[in-house]
């Protein structure tokens, strides 16, 4: 048996998201990553390595053979499934996952689990990334594995995530592709971006205003590009998702704002514009405003590259405004 190591990860980032905006909730980028997690290669996976112990979140879990009814009940790890050629293993998924559009979407649930609703499906390897209604436990009585792979807190333990789930399913060397092809193009989008900017930005989750602080996972990806946090000096930050007064977010007028949803809550420039005393923040007057995709923002998958990617556009954008080239 080959031992895989996992991140021990809280899930706030994903249950926060789905109380704020219905949803849970990071990407393959250019080159050896590809954009949409449905586009990796779909070599067929080898039984060969198994048996496979997985050291996860609900401890050493031992998968006995190549899994081939595997049922995700995550949003993110559906897309992860696919990306490293896992999909034609996957018989069901939970009612979150919408990537890719042929994953077997159900009415399964990863925050109110159903076991009956979940064992029905036969599955040979249950993947969640939070055990809610002790639902890890529940199913290890009718012997069904699990993996219980929280939010990442950071990006290596999304890329060790992807590798672990590639070590479950049979797919290590595709996982691993995936893994190489997610540093190489965030490094490269990192290093292309300017840095002498010192350009703030704030980052909305929900439009009441949730926003996210450095320390996250989210957080960590603008780091990358040297931005500052305006949510950092919130009176809440300590948690890492304050909830933002209009009148703070109006004070600190950042140069740059994020929306994550957009598709949840309908969320634009011009609704920030409406909002007392936003009209004239810097990013409105100045068209510093981008619209994300709610579920690329939320999730720690394969498509976190495109989530980096649209951070490099507007910090690029913003740079050329402000130096006189754009």
């Amino acid at each position: 048996m080959r031992p895989v190591r996992t991140a021990f990860a809280g899930a706030l980032l994903g249950t926060l998201v789905l109380a704020g905006c219905g949803q849970t909730g990071t990407t393959a980028g250019p080159g050896a990553a590809p954009t949409s997690a449905s586009a990796a290669p779909s070599a067929a996976p080898s039984a060969a390595g198994f048996p496979v112990t997985v050291e996860a979140a609900n401890g050493k879990v031992t998968i006995p053979k190549r899994p081939e009814r595997i049922v995700s009940l995550s949003a993110t790890h559906t897309e992860t499934l696919y990306a490293i050629g896992a999909g034609s293993q996957v018989v069901a998924v939970d009612d979150r996952s919408n990537h890719p559009p042929e994953a077997p979407k159900t009415d399964l649930s990863g925050f109110k689990p159903n076991v009956e609703a979940i064992v029905a499906q036969k599955p040979d390897l249950v993947i969640l990334s939070d055990d809610l209604d002790d639902v890890v436990s529940e199913l290890g009585k009718v012997n069904v594995p699990v993996l219980h792979q929280p939010a990442a807190t950071g990006l290596d333990e999304a890329y060790e995530e992807i590798s672990e789930l590639g070590a479950a399913t049979g797919h290590q060397d595709e996982a691993d592709k995936v893994v190489t092809g997610m540093k190489t193009a965030i490094e490269d989008l990192a290093a292309k971006a300017p840095k002498d900017t010192e350009l703030t930005y704030y980052h909305e989750l929900d439009q009441t205003p949730y926003a996210v602080t450095s320390k996250t996972f989210i957080g960590q990806i603008y780091g990358l590009f040297g931005l500052t946090n305006i949510a950092d000096k919130a009176p809440d930050a300590a948690g890492g998702y304050p909830k933002l007064s209009a009148e703070f977010v109006a004070q600190a007028d950042p140069d740059l704002i994020f929306l994550a949803d957009v598709k949840c809550c309908q969320q634009n420039k011009d609704a920030l514009a409406a909002r007392p005393g936003w009209k004239n923040l810097s990013a409105i007057k100045d068209d510093r405003v981008t619209e994300l995709d709610d579920d690329i923002a939320s999730r720690w998958g394969p498509r976190v590259v495109d989530l980096a990617r649209s951070i490099g556009e507007a910090v690029t954008k913003a740079s050329a405004k402000t130096d006189g080239t754009g």
